[in-house]
């Protein structure tokens, strides 16, 4: 039997992108992804070392978490932060 972490991904295999323009579309985004490998927030929370709230509010998007610990998060779960210009150049 395979142990949760190692299915975990390791890549980016779906190419995927999503706008991001709030803490809750990252927290939507972490659920969806968190639901897709099968894991509960308590796999989660195991996994990154963290106490379950901190996995709770992530996927609410409670605005003022640790940015570095969402970050790790969200590597554990095979997502990555990129940011970049926005298309059509408007500030």
């Amino acid at each position: 039997m395979q142990t949760k972490v190692s299915l975990l991904p390791s890549g980016n295999s779906n190419q995927s992108r999503q706008v991001v323009r709030s803490s809750v579309d990252v927290g939507d985004i972490a659920r969806r992804q968190r639901q897709l490998l099968g894991l509960k927030q308590e796999d989660v929370s195991g996994l990154a070392n963290t106490g379950n709230r901190f996995i709770v509010d992530l996927e609410k998007g409670k605005p003022t978490l640790q940015i570095q610990m969402a970050l790790e998060v969200l590597d554990l779960l095979g997502l990555e932060v990129v940011v970049q210009t926005k298309s059509g150049g408007s500030l």
